[in-house]
């Protein structure tokens, strides 16, 4: 028997209510720290992009953080059958320090980016609880970020 479409559309509303409060549903004290972007040539061709970093923590995660990188859609020419949509790579690396603790870590990847930018690289990194300062940099020419965030207990 079909529901009147009042009926139908309560009890459509009431689960995307639903589903919207436990998908949605976050650590209280989760926290993102995006960190300014760092724009930057690229190996592959004349490639030039920007390179986004963030730091996700949690109480969840207890002196750890997540560190993400990302580049923006690359811009330039480069070898091939198709010279103006490149496929570039740099080398990202985000030195941290705990500035409590002491502690002190590198994330490097070989981000590559093309016509519609690159995938995100994430990894945990055992940063200890405290105040952590960052620096993301490439291997070549870019103007270097610099950030802080804290990590919980």
């Amino acid at each position: 028997m079909r529901q009147p479409n009042i009926a139908r559309a309560a009890t459509v509303l009431a689960g995307a209510a639903l589903a919207a409060g436990v998908v949605g549903a976050a650590p209280a004290d989760a926290a993102t720290v995006e960190f300014p972007q760092v724009p930057t040539l690229a190996h592959g061709g004349i490639c030039w992009t920007s390179i986004h970093t963030w730091a996700e923590t949690s109480p969840q995660w207890p002196g750890r953080a997540i560190l993400n990188v990302r580049a923006d859609p690359v811009a330039g020419v480069g070898p091939g059958d198709y010279p103006l949509a490149p496929l570039c790579e740099v080398r990202t690396t985000v030195a941290w320090r705990n500035l409590n603790t002491g502690a002190t870590g590198v994330y490097e990847n070989n981000v590559v980016t093309g016509l519609y930018g690159s995938i995100q690289y994430a990894l945990f990194q055992d940063t200890g609880p405290g105040r952590v300062e960052v620096t993301v940099s490439t291997d070549t020419a870019s103007v270097p970020a610099h950030g802080t965030f804290d990590v919980p207990a």
